[in-house]
């Protein structure tokens, strides 16, 4: 459980320091076909759908590589 939560922090802290450096690194996340943003006069409404199934897909991948 510890090495999981440590991978975890260095990971954050990579996308923190990416994120810092390179604001723009991120910029489609949000923004692909799929993705439902439903604004009125009162409110906004964001579903990101598809970044979360690309998200999921990667994510999947990478657990995949570092347990074998």
């Amino acid at each position: 459980m510890a090495k999981w939560l440590m991978a975890a922090g260095v990971l954050l802290l990579l996308l923190g320091v990416a994120l810092h450096y390179a604001p723009g690194l991120l910029n489609w996340f949000g923004k692909l076909p799929g993705d439902i943003r439903i604004e009125s006069v009162r409110s906004r409404t964001f579903i990101p759908i598809t970044s979360m199934i690309v998200l999921s897909v990667v994510l999947t991948i990478l657990v995949n590589l570092f347990r074998r």
